[in-house]
């Protein structure tokens, strides 16, 4: 099953190992506190927005920019590495308990509300 969270928020029971799927490693923090901080066991940046839709992201109040964005995120989803994972944590989803990331604190206007939605178009388990 997984759990789709805010990266440095605190764990919750039986999440399981936690992926970030984010562009950039948090700031001001040890590579070796990531885990015990609560962002991620494990950095997954093949799943973040590319740095390019990164840097045009809209800000929250922008509908019109925001379904831009989200289109133009699941686009860089089907790419064949991407693709990839998400066939792989699909299928792990049947058989496992773990969650995927960002440290945005409105899931709503964060690229994983629609990693959220391509996993589950996938036949993911999401919780």
């Amino acid at each position: 099953m997984i759990r789709v969270v805010q990266l440095g928020s605190a764990r919750h029971r039986h999440e399981g190992l936690r992926l970030g799927t984010v562009r950039r490693p948090p700031r001001g923090v040890r590579k070796e506190n990531y885990a015990k901080q609560n962002y991620y066991d494990l950095w997954m940046p093949d799943l973040a927005p590319s740095a390019e839709l990164f840097a045009r992201r809209p800000m929250a109040d922008d509908e019109k920019g925001w379904q831009m964005f989200a289109r133009k995120y699941a686009t860089e989803l089907k790419k064949p590495e991407a693709s990839r994972l998400l066939d792989l944590l699909a299928a792990m989803s049947h058989h496992s308990n773990f969650s995927v990331g960002c440290y945005c604190d409105n899931e709503g206007r964060c690229h994983r509300s629609v990693l959220r939605r391509v996993l589950a178009e996938r036949g993911a388990a999401i919780s």
